[in-house]
């Protein structure tokens, strides 16, 4: 796609942050579509057993790789065996995510201590669940897709996520780029998102409260952008906030929807691919 619009927003008055640096993606590679995600009400079968530890075992850290999370602090009412998790990330690489360093994100982050406790049986079913707010956690294998999707196999310095929810997301996100920012209009939902992280104590992940749809300018360029809700169509200003080779993924349309893979390849030139279909809750304006 191509537009000559380049009008930043003005800055959000209610987030801060420092300046993060640009970064760029490598040359494409081969992009594997995503499934739909699919909510469900359905209880899981898996009796909650043992207790969390940190021994999970992930890719070994480079010089300038994403900081791996640490495990210290699970939350005691919900702790899930390394089992089940090892058992959702073998799941989503049989549905075709062949990332392994999103594969070891996964199994790394405990999707248990981001959901309610009533949901505790519910935590690695390969489903989305409710978080409230009329919102959702992602199915894990829909956030594994578009995380390999929007990675491509190559380096993430400065990510920005739009849609924290409860937080699960941009954990893995921290797993696999060098810094973080995550973007939550919904209040409560920015403040559950903190109190999920904070026994993480995660150095590389920055959230904010403010409107997603008018990105993060202070922070930019990103070289990959992550919606965890679905607009008629991608905000112009995120696109001007990706760098020059940067990837945004996107669940685009209202009653349909489907993925999005924008890449912007100029000043003013990106490229658009749609990939599967999906469902997300829409896309929103403002604060609440």
């Amino acid at each position: 796609m191509n537009d000559k619009r380049s009008n930043f927003p003005l800055p959000l008055s209610s987030v801060t942050g420092s300046a993060a640096r640009p970064g760029g993606l490598p040359a494409s590679q081969p992009i594997r579509v995503a499934t739909p995600q699919t909510a469900t009400r359905n209880a899981a079968h898996t009796a909650v057993q043992g207790a969390f530890a940190p021994g999970v075992a992930t890719p070994a850290r480079q010089a300038g790789s994403p900081v791996q999370v640490p495990l210290s602090a699970p939350r005691a009412d919900m702790m899930v065996s390394d089992a089940i998790r090892n058992a959702m990330v073998q799941r989503v690489a049989r549905q075709g995510v062949q990332d392994q360093l999103v594969l070891g994100a996964l199994n790394t982050v405990p999707r248990h201590g981001f959901i309610e406790p009533a949901l505790s049986a519910q935590a690695y079913i390969d489903a989305s669940l409710p978080i409230g707010h009329n919102q959702t956690i992602s199915q894990p294998y829909i956030v594994a897709r578009m995380i390999e999707v929007m990675r491509n196999g190559g380096q993430l310095n400065n990510v920005l996520e739009i849609g924290t929810g409860c937080g699960y997301q941009a954990a893995v996100l921290a797993c696999v780029a060098r810094n973080v920012y995550s973007i939550e209009r919904i209040k409560p939902l920015h403040e559950l998102a903190k109190a999920n992280l904070r026994p993480l104590r995660i150095a590389n992940l920055r959230l904010h409260y403010g409107d997603g749809m008018l990105g993060l300018p202070q922070a930019a360029p990103f070289d990959g952008i992550i919606l965890a809700a679905a607009g008629i169509a991608v905000p112009q200003a995120l696109l001007e906030q990706l760098s020059i080779g940067g990837r945004l993924v996107a669940p685009v349309g209202a009653q349909v929807q489907h993925l999005q893979l924008i890449t912007r390849t100029g000043k003013a030139e990106w490229t658009s691919d749609t990939l599967e279909a999906c469902h997300f809750v829409p896309l929103r304006p403002g604060i609440v």
